[in-house]
């Protein structure tokens, strides 16, 4: 196996952004030892799980973690599990639990084990293990590779502070100060209750991983021979609740993980991962760590400030089937012949049938919304040729538009879905695209301002008072054709004047539909006003 010490600085002191250029490719060196091999996908049930942490709410990046998981174990018939990595009391966001289990339930990703669903392997809320926790924390403790820290607060800021001084800069601090106490200085510091951490020994060398997307990586921490730290993780807080480098390691041993499905930005902890495991004697699951998802400019998707949530998609009108196809194209892709047939749409159980862990891809995965929206409109426009589900979106639109349409109709609502549904990308559309199918058109948007720099004002006026009041329920094709001859205008400005009066100028529902829509009476009552309106 080839050295890569030249990267050992990378494990500390790397951004994630730079860790996820050198993994695909961009940086001056690779971090490979070893390409993966052709066929890394499992040919039996597998075991997978989702494990988020409730501290706040589902976004993108999430929701693709917990679908490739899904996805794996489902294609393998194997079993996807959900578990709450809820130890870091103090960050929890009220709701944020219920929230993932309505978001999970709304996309249709049903676990088979998890918090009150079968919990063969429970518990499976972390708050709910420490007694589990504490039994592995006195095995490592007896085993000698693990010891209690006492060190305050003040030191450890100090050893953060001089490592960062160090050239080159590390994270890796602690001095291993409370590793050489002896029994004797340990009890009396038990005894006094001092306050203290557990922290895991780790081994002079990190062992190599295999990691089925990037294939085998040597990843070790920068060690400065004339001043030597170590990578000693806090394995258990002085609150006694576990850190997620060993809750999760303990979990998946315990709970049988056979396979992990997580972002890049976990891979420098996956080494301690693999220690912890050699420690207890255990084999660990396979690691697959996939692409971060950026921006279409490259950066990183920020979870402050909303770019992702997925609660916020949803609120826009997204359907689940078109997040979930658009989530699972971010760092894999089907079969390239399927994908043209499909026009890379694909359904859930269909998603179900073709995820192989050989067609995932490294490179960062760029979030572009006009994907998102495409397959939005698919789904709508599938969706509205089912009966069931036509009723159900009706009623949501209805339910949205009704506070702002106090005489709204959802009879005439039907008769619109029933015409424009082809056209709308999202279920709101009707409201913000089509709101003059249900009230009087503005005629000063901007489509019905440049009509109206761009034609003669006395032409257009000779057009609505001819055709005035002569609008019925399948006339208006005859009676463009009646207006072009009588009066020697253009058939398009006929067309424009119309569309002027009915809709603002508004491009979309064709005139014969636009006038079915909102009534003969209707649209020449619009005509009539419309003159009113010309300058």
């Amino acid at each position: 196996m080839s050295s890569i010490s030249g990267y050992r600085r990378l494990y500390s002191s790397l951004s994630k952004s730079k860790l996820g250029n050198i993994l695909n490719g961009s940086g001056k060196k690779s971090l490979f030892v070893k390409k993966p091999v052709k066929d890394v996908h499992p040919k039996y049930p597998v075991r997978t799980r989702f494990a988020p942490s409730p501290t706040g709410f589902l976004h993108m990046g999430s929701l693709r973690t917990a679908l490739y998981n899904y996805l794996l174990a489902k294609n393998t018939g194997g079993e996807f599990l959900l578990r709450l990595e809820d130890t870091d009391q103090k960050r929890l966001v009220p709701g944020a639990e219920e929230s993932l289990y309505d978001t999970l339930k709304w996309c249709n990703i049903e676990y088979d084990e998890g918090p009150g669903i079968n919990e063969i392997h429970g518990p499976y809320r972390q708050s709910d293990r420490t007694e589990i926790y504490q039994k592995y924390i006195n095995i490592l403790l007896e085993k000698g590779h693990a010891y209690r820290c006492f060190c305050p607060k003040e030191r450890l800021d100090t050893l953060r502070s001089s490592a960062r001084r160090l050239q080159p800069p590390t994270t890796v601090s602690y001095d291993r100060h409370c590793y050489k106490m002896s029994q004797e200085d340990i009890a009396k510091h038990l005894d006094a209750n001092v306050p203290f951490t557990v922290r895991f020994k780790s081994p002079q060398k990190y062992p190599p991983f295999e990691d089925l997307l990037h294939g085998k990586l040597d990843m070790q921490p920068q060690v400065n021979v004339m001043d030597v730290r170590y990578d000693d993780p806090i394995l258990m807080k002085s609150d006694y609740l576990p850190t997620y480098h060993f809750a999760n390691v303990v979990d998946d041993h315990l709970m049988k993980i056979t396979h992990v499905i997580r972002g890049e930005e976990w891979l420098p902890s996956t080494p301690k991962h693999i220690a912890l495991y050699e420690a207890f004697g255990w084999t660990p699951p396979h690691y697959v760590h996939i692409p971060l998802l950026t921006s279409t400019s490259d950066k990183k998707l920020s979870k402050r400030k909303g770019d992702a949530d997925v609660r916020t998609m949803r609120a826009k009108g997204i359907l689940p089937e078109a997040l979930i196809n658009f989530s699972a194209l971010f760092g894999w892709a089907p079969p390239r012949e399927l994908a043209a047939a499909n026009h890379e749409c694909f359904e859930l159980k269909e998603l179900v049938k073709i995820f192989d862990l050989n067609h995932l891809t490294k490179g960062n995965a760029k979030v572009d919304d006009k994907k998102l929206y495409y397959f939005n409109k698919h789904y709508l426009s599938k969706r509205l040729k089912n009966p069931v589900d036509f009723e159900e979106q009706l009623q949501i639109a209805y339910d949205y538009m009704k506070p702002n349409y106090h005489d709204l109709d959802i009879e005439q609502l039907r008769k619109a879905l029933n015409s424009i549904g082809g056209y709308l990308t999202t279920i709101y559309d009707i409201d913000s695209e089509f709101y003059y199918l249900f009230k009087d058109p503005q005629y000063e948007n901007e489509n019905a301002l440049n009509f109206l720099k761009s034609h003669d004002t006395a032409q257009v006026h000779k057009v609505l008072a001819f055709m005035n009041g002569k609008i019925e329920e399948s006339n208006i094709s005859e009676l463009i054709k009646i207006t072009e001859a009588e009066l020697s205008v253009p058939k398009k400005v006929i067309f424009e004047s119309v569309r002027f009066a009915l809709a603002g100028s508004i491009p979309g529902v064709k005139l014969p539909v636009l006038v079915q829509i909102i009534t003969p009476n209707e649209s020449n009552r619009r005509l009539e006003y419309a003159l009113h309106q010309l300058p």
